[in-house]
C-alpha cells in the first residue's frame, strides 16, 4: 500500500481528489433529504433530482478545478484550504437553487442550504480522515525517527505542527525551561521539565533531540546540545523566525569570520610584477605541496605559468586535494601547464634524486616540515629527521643536479628557540647557509637562500581556527598566558612576499618578512568571539557568552618570538622584504653536529638529540619556563 501511494504522479492525486468531490455531491443530497424529511420519502425525492445530479458533479468538478481545491494534498490542508472548500460549497448550493427552478422542482431552500453544509462538513472531514489513513500507513510500514522538542513556546509549538504530516518523524513530547508550562499539554503533547531529560529520553525511546529555543544564544545552545549528545542522541538546532526572515543578522554566527580580520592592520596586496619572470617556463617543485603554506605557494606559482609544477607531498589526502584544486584551475583557464602530484618524503635521498632528474627541476621551494610544536617536542627524533635530514637531502640533490634556486621556508621560532621545532628549522637554517656559502666559493651552482616569518592565520593547526572550532562548541576559548603575543600574516601575503624573497636572491641571503606589530592573543580571542555577535563572560560580565580560559604555557613556548637573532634588518626593492645577516656554522659543524644527529636517531637516544640542539643552535633552551624563573 505504502509503494503505491508513493507511486502516484500529481496527475493521479488530482483526479483521485475530484473523484472524491464527486462523490460527495450524491452523499449530501441524500443526507440533505434525509435530514429534512421531506414528504414522498428520500428514495422518491430522490428521483426527482437525478436529472439535476449530472449537472451538479460537473459543476463541481469545474469549480474544483477552478479554484484549485483538487490541488491541495492533503497533509497540507489547512485554514485556506478550510477556506477554499466553503466557496466550493457556497458555489455549489447557488447551483443547485438554480437548477432547481430552472426545472421547476419546487424543492424548498432549507433543503439546498443543508445540502450546502452537508457537502462543506463531508469535503473537510474526507480529507481528515484521508490524512490519517495515510499516516497510519507510514507510521506502519516506515520506521519513523521519535523525536523530543526542547522548548514549548512558539517557536517549539509551530514545529510540531510542521512534523505531524511529515513521513518519516513523530513529534513525542516537550521538555522546557519554564515551569509554568511544565505539566501543561502543548499542541496534545506533553511537556516535562528539561532536569528530567534522561528520563523521558528512555521512557519515551526518543532518537533525536531538537532544539526549539532561538531566544538562547548559539553557545548557550551549543552546551546544551553537547549534554544531550553525550547521552548518544542526534541534536539538531533550528534558527529563530526573525534570522530566517532577515531580521537578524545571521551570517557571523554561521560562517566562520575570514582570518584576516584579525590581523590588526593593512594586508599585504600587490601583484609579483616582474618576480613572476623567475618562475615562468620554468620546471618548480614544491614540497610540503598539501599543506597552508605549500598549496598557496602552487596557487600563486600557477598563476606565473610554469611549464611543469611538480607537487611533493607526504599525505596522501592533502595531495589528492591540491592536485584536484590545480587541475580544476588549469582547465577553467585553459592552460598548458604540467601537473605531477608525488606521494614521497624529502628525506628519501634516492627518490628525490630520481624525480629532479627525471623532470630536471629548475626551482624548489621547499615548504615541507613538521610544525606543531607540542607534536613535534612529543616526537623530536621524528621532527628532526623530517625538518633537518629532509632539508638537507633536498638540498644537497638540488646543488648536485644544478638546480637554479632553492628557497627555504623557515620560522620565527627558529630565532632562540626554546622547543625542538624551533631548533629544528634553526638547524635546517644552517645547513642551508652552509650550502650557499659553498656554492657561492665554487663560483656559482645553485642560489640559496632562507626566509623567516611568523604565524600564518587560518592555517591548520593556528589559534584563530582553534578560536572559531571552540566557538562554535559553546567555549571556553583557551589561551596559554595572558601575556602571549605572535606576529601574523595571512597566507596569501606571506606566499607572495616570499616568491618575491627568492626572485631576489643572489644566493647565501637570509629574508625577514616584515610582520607589522606583534598581536596579543589574548585580544585576539576576544576579537574571535566578539565578532561573532557574543560577549566575553569574565569577572565583569559574568552573564557573558563565551569564557576565555588561561591554561599555561605549553612544553615548549615562547612569551614573544623574534624574527632575527642580531636585530639588523637592511632593505631590499620590495619595502616588507628585509635581510638580515647571522653567523653559521662551518661545513665541518655542520658534518659534526648531523653526524651526531644520525647517530641519535639511530640509537633512539631523545637526550642524546636534544645535546645536539643544544650544542650547535645558538639560543636553545629547552625549558621556557625554567628561562622565566631565572
Amino acid at each position: 500500500m505504502l509503494s503505491w501511494i508513493k507511486s502516484l504522479s500529481k496527475v493521479q492525486k488530482r483526479r483521485i481528489m475530484l473523484l472524491l468531490d464527486t462523490i460527495l455531491v450524491p452523499l449530501a443530497l441524500l443526507f440533505a433529504f434525509a435530514a429534512l424529511g421531506l414528504e414522498g420519502g428520500v428514495i422518491n425525492n430522490m428521483r426527482s433530482y437525478l436529472l439535476l445530479l449530472p449537472y451538479m458533479m460537473a459543476v463541481a468538478v469545474g469549480i474544483s478545478i477552478w479554484i484549485g481545491i483538487n490541488d491541495i494534498q492533503v497533509s497540507s490542508y489547512e485554514a485556506v484550504s478550510v477556506g477554499l472548500t466553503a466557496v466550493h460549497a457556497l458555489l455549489l448550493t447557488i447551483f443547485s437553487i438554480s437548477f432547481s427552478d430552472i426545472a421547476g422542482l419546487g424543492l424548498p431552500l432549507g433543503l439546498h442550504m443543508v445540502f450546502g453544509a452537508a457537502f462543506f462538513c463531508f469535503a473537510v472531514g474526507s480529507r481528515a480522515v484521508l490524512l490519517q489513513i495515510v499516516l497510519m500507513i507510514y507510521r506502519y510500514s516506515v520506521k519513523r525517527t521519535r523525536v523530543l522538542i526542547y522548548g514549548a513556546g512558539t517557536t517549539g509549538s509551530q514545529l510540531v505542527s510542521a512534523l505531524r504530516g511529515h513521513e518519516k518523524i513523530q513529534p513525542v513530547a516537550f521538555v522546557d525551561d519554564n515551569k509554568g508550562l511544565q505539566g501543561l499539554r502543548v499542541q496534545r503533547l506533553p511537556v516535562f521539565p528539561a532536569l528530567n531529560i534522561a528520563q523521558v529520553v528512555i521512557d519515551n525511546q526518543i532518537d533525536r533531540v531538537l532544539l526549539a529555543v532561538p531566544s538562547l544564544s548559539r553557545p548557550k545552545q551549543a552546551q546544551i546540545a553537547r549534554r544531550l549528545e553525550k547521552m548518544g542522541l542526534e541534536v539538531q538546532t533550528l534558527p529563530s523566525f526573525s534570522q530566517l526572515i532577515g531580521e537578524e543578522a545571521l551570517v557571523n554566527k554561521l560562517t566562520p569570520v575570514s582570518a584576516r580580520s584579525f590581523l590588526g592592520r593593512a594586508e599585504v596586496k600587490h601583484t609579483l610584477g616582474e618576480a613572476g619572470n623567475c618562475y615562468e617556463n620554468k620546471v618548480v617543485l614544491i614540497s610540503g605541496a598539501g599543506g597552508s603554506i605549500g598549496s598557496e605557494l602552487c596557487r600563486q606559482v600557477l598563476d606565473c605559468r610554469p611549464a611543469k609544477l611538480i607537487l611533493f607531498e607526504l599525505s596522501e589526502l592533502v595531495l589528492y586535494n591540491i592536485d584536484m584544486e590545480l587541475r580544476s584551475m588549469i582547465e577553467h583557464e585553459d592552460l598548458e601547464i604540467e601537473l605531477v602530484p608525488v606521494l614521497g618524503t624529502v628525506t628519501d635521498s634516492r627518490q628525490v634524486r630520481k624525480l629532479m632528474m627525471k623532470h630536471g627541476v629548475q626551482v624548489v621551494l621547499h615548504a615541507a616540515a613538521y610544525k606543531h610544536v607540542p607534536l613535534v617536542e612529543a616526537n623530536p627524533l621524528t621532527g628532526l629527521v623530517n625538518n633537518v635530514f629532509g632539508t638537507q637531502t633536498l638540498a644537497e640533490q638540488s646543488a648536485s643536479l644544478g638546480v637554479e634556486r632553492f628557497m627555504l621556508i623557515s620560522s620565527d621560532k627558529a630565532v632562540r628557540p626554546t622547543n625542538v621545532m624551533g631548533a629544528s628549522k634553526r638547524l635546517a637554517e644552517l645547513v642551508i647557509q652552509d650550502l650557499a656559502r659553498r656554492q657561492v666559493a665554487g663560483g656559482g651552482g645553485t642560489l640559496f637562500s632562507m626566509v623567516r616569518f611568523g604565524n600564518v592565520l587560518g592555517s591548520s593547526g593556528s589559534v584563530v581556527p582553534l578560536f572559531q572550532e571552540q566557538l562554535a562548541r559553546g567555549g571556553p576559548l583557551t589561551v596559554t598566558d595572558r601575556r602571549v603575543e605572535r606576529y601574523f600574516m595571512t597566507v596569501q601575503e606571506a606566499v607572495q612576499l616570499v616568491l618575491q624573497a627568492c626572485a631576489i636572491s643572489r644566493g647565501t641571503e637570509l629574508f625577514v618578512l616584515d610582520m607589522g606589530q606583534p598581536v596579543s592573543i589574548l585580544t585576539l580571542a576576544r576579537q574571535v568571539i566578539e565578532s561573532a555577535g557574543y560577549e566575553v563572560r569574565d569577572a565583569d560580565n559574568p552573564n557573558g557568552d563565551i569564557e576565555i580560559q588561561i591554561t599555561g604555557l605549553r612544553p615548549g613556548e615562547k612569551m614573544s618570538e623574534e624574527l632575527t637573532l642580531s636585530g639588523e634588518l637592511l632593505g631590499t626593492i620590495y619595502p616588507k622584504i628585509f635581510k638580515t645577516h647571522e653567523d653559521g656554522l662551518s661545513q665541518i659543524e655542520i658534518a659534526a653536529a648531523m653526524r651526531r644527529l644520525r647517530e641519535a636517531f639511530v640509537a633512539s637516544d631523545e637526550e642524546m638529540a636534544r645535546d645536539v640542539l643544544r650544542k650547535w643552535v645558538e639560543g636553545f633552551l629547552p625549558d621556557i619556563r625554567k628561562a622565566d624563573a631565572s
